[in-house]
This record gives structure tokens, C-alpha cells and sequence, in this order.
């Protein structure tokens, strides 16, 4: 019997998944968020990820339209509809706290309502990321307690972590080599064979679902730790009086040098998942040091450019009180509407707490989601002249072009956190 697959969670993640095996299989895919389902229904994603012609193509009305097709998309909030499944895919997100610990309340939560409607031979697949050990250690139960099945007997379970990079066309889905495995061998062949059917890429059969699990969180740490080191290169050459980038051009001249730049660090994954790991780390009882180092250094840069702004500012003569800034862009990267553990809000908190008047602007986020996510209102209107300093925080395509060059540099500050502009007509950058 063909799989029918249930995908849960509609965010960056689980739409472009759901909508890439539409075109193969039957798919329900669920959201708590009815209003969002609403929105799908109508062809519109707010996330920009899948086009309206994309989501248009897989569509289906109803249940019942499913059932009678092959293949195709339905959008759900009704937990009835994916008892229709064989196939249970897990894309909710896990963040962590304001204690910074694993916040695992969506992942527990997913479960729990997939065990209600769990059958015998059903395999329920993970792709949030978590820490090695969760979907054994911490969802399974749930999926016992609340079905009343056996683990590997009744029901299986498999974890292929997501690899989303949003805003990006031509890094897809289907064009990334994608983890897989399972609770057992047949298991895990099968998950591999199901992704296999939808990644041009290929996969790659992990042993264990714990290593999957781990890999996710080192890629992510990994790269967290590569920025917090030039970012920590920042600080020191800050205190020289040396451009950071122009120390990093020279150093790239060498073949294996590593070409990362400083800059904020947000997101879904790189600000979150190093956390994880080290949450599991200190459950068994060691400190990961260069982990947690590398998560303070990066967490501090939004501080550091706020407070470098305001030096600039009273080096110039310009008075801080109730001046007036301007931050350009909110997201957490260029040419994305994703607003999701955005380092940008620290800038705007720590130049608030000086007195300062700060405006944001960003023609990629939803106003809506930012005032109900941070209580920023986004200003829409961009003129330069009416400000003491300018912070370009996102290098959208919008603002490459800014006339920079036309502005009093005497009464101005402009620092530009992205190095995209020429760096003559800047007073100071990452």
C-alpha cells in the first residue's frame, strides 16, 4: 500500500517538505495555526519558501478530494485528518528557554497528538532538531504512554534532521543531500527509501538515530563556533584600530584559511541548536567550554555595535539623548522574511536604554509578526537625512543602493555590521 504521510508543522520546514512529497504521495499536512492554514489553502505562504504556482500545483480541497487523488496537499488543523496517514514526519520547532535550556513543549506536544491517532505498522519520523538521545529518550514514552503501543514492536520511529536554509533558491530541499535513520535496520531502509524518493541529492543512512541526531547538532555548532572566532577577532582588532575584514582578505590568501566573517548571529538553528548539545553534554556531566564560549562571544555582538555607535556618536559631538536612529532590517538574514531569534533586537534594546529615538525598517519582515514577537513598530518610510546614525544590520538587495555618499559625514554616523558598503563612506563596520 502506498505511503500516505502526514507532515506536522507548516513553517520553513515542514511546507517546503510536505510540498515536495505532494508530488508523489498523499499528504496531510498539519498546523495548529488555523489561520495559517487558511492562508495555504488560498495558495499564499507568508514565508516566501514555496511560491504561490508551487503550493497552487499540489493542493487539494478536501479529505475527501485526497482520498480520490494519486497525489497531493492537503492543509489541516483537524487532527482528524491525519489519521489518514502511515506516516507521521515531525518539523515543529524547538527553541530553547530564557534560561537558555532545550524548550521541548512542541516536539512533546506533536506527539502526544500523534499517539492518539497511532496505529500498528505506523512509523513516526523527527526532524527537529534536538539533542542526541530525544526521540528515544523523550518521545517515544510519549508515543507509548498515549497509544498504548510497544516501540518497535507496534510502531517505529526514525529521525532525519532538517536541512532548510531559508531565503535560499537554489540550495532546496530536493537538492541537499539528506540524514536518515531509523529504530531499526528495516526501519531505517525504509525512511531512507521514502526520502530517497523525493532527494535529487541522495541521503545518507546514519547507524542509529542518536548519531543522526548528533550530526544535526554539530553542523550547527560547528559554524556557530567558526563565526564566534572572528567575531572575537572583531573585538580585539576593534581595540587596534585594524579593519577586521581587511585582516581577514589578506588571511584568506592562504589556501586552507577558513573564509568566515563576523556579524549577528540569529536563526533558527546556529543562535538555538549548539544549546542543545551542550544541555546534553552537561547532563552526562562534562562542561563543553568551547562550545558555550563561542555562544557567549556571539551573543554579545549585538551590545558591542550598539555601544560602538553611541562612542562614535560622542566622539563626533553628537548628543545621544533622544537622537535619532535608524536600524536597516530586523530579519535574521538578507532577502528572507524569517524573524526567528533576530540578534538585531539587542542593538535596538541597548540603544533604547541610552535615551536614543530608534526607528526599524525592513521591506522583507511582516510588521504584524515583529510588533506581536518584539513590540517593534517598523517605520516603512526611509529618509536618511533625518537621522544621527545608520545601522544596516541585513544586507537586503533594498539597500545596496542607498546613497550613502550623500550624506554629512559630520553629523553622521553610519556603521554597517554587513561590510557591503564602500568602506570610505563608513565610520565603522564588523
Amino acid at each position: 500500500m502506498k505511503n500516505k504521510i502526514a507532515v506536522i508543522g507548516l513553517g520553513y520546514v515542514g511546507l517546503p517538505l510536505a510540498v515536495e512529497f505532494a508530488k508523489k504521495y498523499k499528504v496531510i499536512g498539519f498546523d495548529i495555526n488555523s489561520k495559517r492554514v487558511v492562508e495555504l489553502r488560498k495558495g499564499i505562504d507568508k514565508t516566501l519558501e514555496i511560491t504561490n504556482e508551487q503550493l497552487s500545483a499540489v493542493l487539494v480541497e478536501n479529505a475527501k478530494s485526497l482520498a480520490n487523488n494519486n497525489i497531493g496537499l492537503l492543509a489541516s488543523s483537524d487532527i482528524k485528518d491525519i489519521a489518514l496517514a502511515t506516516i507521521y514526519i515531525v518539523t515543529v520547532p524547538t527553541p530553547v528557554d530564557e534560561h537558555k535550556k532545550p524548550d521541548l513543549s512542541y516536539l512533546i506536544s506533536a506527539s502526544k497528538m500523534i499517539a492518539t491517532v497511532l496505529k500498528k505498522e505506523d512509523i513516526v519520523i523527527y526532524e527537529s532538531t534536538v539533542y542526541p538521545g530525544c526521540t528515544e529518550e523523550d518521545c517515544v514514552p510519549v508515543l507509548e504512554r498515549y497509544s498504548g503501543l510497544k516501540f518497535n514492536k507496534d510502531f517505529f520511529c526514525g529521525y532525519s534532521p532538517e536541512r532548510i536554509n531559508p531565503g535560499d533558491k537554489i540550495n532546496t530541499i530536493s537538492t541537499i543531500k539528506k540524514v536518515t535513520s531509523g529504530s531499526n535496520p528495516a526501519i531505517a531502509r525504509k525512511v531512507d527509501e521514502l526520502y530517497k524518493s523525493i532527494i535529487t541529492a541522495g541521503t545518507h543512512l546514519a547507524p542509529s538515530i542518536k548519531v543522526a541526531e548528533a550530526s544535526k547538532a554539530i553542523e550547527n555548532a560547528q559554524r556557530d563556533v567558526n563565526i564566534s572566532f572572528v567575531n572575537e577577532l572583531a573585538l580585539i582588532f576593534d581595540r587596534m584600530n585594524i579593519d577586521t575584514n581587511d585582516v581577514l582578505a589578506a588571511a584568506n590568501t592562504k589556501w586552507n584559511f577558513l573564509p568566515f566573517k563576523p556579524g549577528l548571529v540569529g536563526g533558527h538553528c546556529i543562535s538555538v541548536d549548539p544549546y542543545y548539545l551542550a544541555h546534553k553534554a552537561e547532563s552526562l556531566g562534562y562542561h563543553p567550554s568551547v562550545i558555550l564560549s563561542g555562544r557567549k562571544v556571539n551573543d554579545e555582538m549585538g551590545i558591542f555595535v550598539a555601544t560602538k555607535v553611541i562612542k562614535i556618536m560622542t566622539r563626533k559631538g553628537i548628543p545621544i539623548k533622544n537622537s535619532n536612529v535608524l536600524i536597516l532590517g530586523i530579519t535574521f538574514k538578507e532577502n528572507c522574511p524569517d524573524i526567528r531569534n533576530t540578534k538585531v533586537v539587542d542593538i535596538y534594546t541597548e540603544l533604547v536604554s541610552y535615551g536614543v529615538k530608534v526607528d526599524v525598517n525592513d521591506p522583507w519582515a511582516n510588521k504584524n509578526d515583529v510588533m506581536n514577537e518584539y513590540g517593534i513598530e517598523l517605520t516603512e518610510t526611509l529618509n536618511l537625512e533625518q537621522y544621527q546614525a545608520i545601522i544596516l544590520t541585513v544586507a537586503h538587495k533594498e539597500y545596496l543602493h542607498l546613497k550613502i555618499d550623500e550624506l554629512n559625514r559630520d553629523n553622521i554616523v553610519v556603521f554597517d555590521t554587513k561590510s557591503v558598503f564602500d568602506k570610505t563612506l563608513v565610520d565603522s563596520r564588523l
